[in-house]
This record gives structure tokens, sequence and C-alpha cells, in this order.
């Protein structure tokens, strides 16, 4: 009985030290896990903290991208206010009409009350008068560009429509490729004094005055052509030459082209006077020539006659000694 107590408690002590390592066993992987969790944690938390850091130490950039999205979203809200003034077109209009009005002067002031209705002016008018009861006039008028059909269909209302042209001109690139070199020549003319104030030497001075004169130049040409566009692009420009129709006969129907025997003989009177006119003229040129000849012909005559009446008397004296001589011979 002792023999088997003894063995028993061996195999007692035997499953006790078994159980202790198995325990020990698992408290050992437990701790490893543990701490392999624990070391992941700590790394997962490193990451983590580092990753603030790192987003921290590109702070600048990453800024500079926060604020690039505002700025990104506030170009494009300015390119949405911007772009209906980028993509609208400039149109230079103009038109040319020519009407027969019955009163020219009527029409005359009814085209000007148009024109100035409409918001434009009278940039010229001339008046020319054909007769004592007939004048004919041109008028230039500028209207804006919104009014130009309606004072267009308006004008070529006011009588009888004898001709009529419009033109439409598209100068939306010129305009902006004068808009983009101002603003150049603006940012060079104010570098250029930039330099001017930081120049020491007084050629460098000299030299930068000319460089800026040149420039200043340039950039009072561009807005003189901006000013030019302008101009054309917001008023439409409608040249009106005004008529009167021809005289009526006594039915009221055109006079008849034809020439008849009145006309003939009126004509025929005026080229018998132009040519009297022009023969007076002719005599009236020649007159001294005609003068100073027939002056030339009496003094040739008077001379003559001198010559004729002294050769009788030369001649005279020479027979009078011959002839007292042959008798002195007898």
């Amino acid at each position: 009985m002792s023999g088997n107590s003894g063995i028993d408690r061996s195999f007692v002590r035997g499953r006790a030290v078994l159980v202790a390592g198995a325990l020990g066993l698992l408290l050992a992987v437990g701790g490893c896990g543990a701490s392999g969790d624990a070391s992941d944690s700590g790394a997962k938390a490193a990451d983590g903290k580092a990753a603030p850091r790192e987003g921290f130490a590109d702070g600048p950039d990453g800024a500079g991208a926060a604020s690039a999205a505002p700025e990104s979203q506030a170009d494009g809200k300015a390119a949405g206010k911007k772009a209906p003034s980028a993509g609208a077109s400039h149109v230079i209009r103009t038109a040319t009409l020519s009407v027969e009005a019955k009163s020219v002067p009527k029409a005359v002031a009814a085209a000007r009350a148009a024109a100035e209705g409409a918001g434009g002016l009278v940039a010229s008018e001339n008046t020319e008068r054909l007769d004592d009861t007939r004048e004919t006039s041109h008028l230039v008028l500028r209207v804006p560009q919104e009014r130009f059909g309606e004072v267009l269909r308006e004008l070529s209302g006011s009588g009888k429509l004898l001709a009529r042209t419009s033109n439409a001109k598209d100068v939306t690139d010129q305009v902006v490729d004068v808009e983009s070199r101002i603003s150049t020549q603006r940012a060079s003319v104010a570098r250029v004094r930039e330099l001017m104030d930081k120049a020491e030497k007084i050629s460098d001075v000299v030299e930068l005055e000319g460089e800026l004169s040149s420039r200043q130049s340039d950039l009072e040409s561009l807005l003189a052509q901006q000013a030019s566009l302008k101009d054309r692009t917001s008023l439409a420009t409608i040249t009106l030459d005004l008529t009167p129709p021809d005289a009526p006969g006594d039915d009221g129907e055109e006079k008849d082209d034809d020439p008849g025997f009145l006309d003939a003989l009126a004509g025929g009177w005026d080229a018998f006077v132009t040519m009297l006119r022009w023969l007076a003229v002719v005599f009236g040129a020649t007159f001294p020539f005609l003068l100073t000849a027939a002056l030339g012909v009496v003094v040739w005559r008077v001379l003559r006659r001198r010559r004729k009446a002294r050769r009788p008397a030369a001649a005279a004296p020479a027979r009078t000694p011959g002839g007292n001589g042959g008798a002195a011979a007898s």
C-alpha cells in the first residue's frame, strides 16, 4: 500500500508540474501576444502621431494646397463673373441710306429727332440748296448699338428708299489684344519708374527717362486705340442722304425727258451766245497783238512814202548839169 501511495504521490506531483508548466507556457504565450499587440498599437500610435507631424512638416505645401482650393474656387467664381464680358462680342456697325423725301427739311428734323430719341447724336450735317424750293442734305448719325435696327427702320420709312447698305465688322480679337497690350505696357512703365527711383547715376537716370518716355508714348497710343474701338463699338454709324423728288409737271406727273422745239431753240440760242462769248474772248486776247501789228504797218507806210519823195528830188539836180553842158557843146 505504501508503495502505491508513493507512486500516486509522484504521479500527482508530475501532473502538478505538467499543469504548472502548461500554465506557465500559456502565460508566456499570452504575454508575448499582449506585448505584440502593445507594440503594434504603439507603432500605430506612433504612426498616427507621425502622420500629423508629417502633415505639419508639409504644412506650407498643404496649406498652399488648402488655400489653393479656395483660390481656385474664387478664381472659378471670378472667371464665371468675367465670362460674359470675355465672351461678349464687339462689333462695329455701319449703314448708308439714300432716301427721297418730299420735304427735305422735315425729313432732316425727323432724322435728328430719331437719333436723339434713341440716345444718339448728329455727328455732322451738310445741306446744299439746289434752287429756290429744293435742297439736299447729308447727315451722319451715331446711335447706340441696341437701337441701331430700330432707328434704321424709322429712317428707311421717312420717304422713298432709293438705296440701303449695312455692314457689321467683328473686332473682338482686336479689342482683347489692345487690352492685353495696355496691361503689359502699364506694368512695363511701372517697372521703369521703380528702376528710376533706385538709380543713382545720372547716366542711368537719363537713359531710363528716355525709355520711360518711349513706353508712355506707346501706352498713350494704345489707350487712344482702345477709346476709338470703344466709341465705334458702342455707337453705330448711319449715313443718310436726303434728296428731293424731280420737279412735277402741271398734271402732277414728271415731265417728259424728250426735247421739243422750244428746247432745241433754247439750246441753239445758248450755243450762239456761247460762240459770241468765245469770239469776244479771242478778240480780247488778240487785240494787243493786232494793235501792235497795225502800228507797225502805219509806220512802215510812212517811211516808204518819205523814201519815194526823196528819190525824185535827188534825180532832178543830176539832170540839170548834163543838159547845160550839152547846150554849150552845141
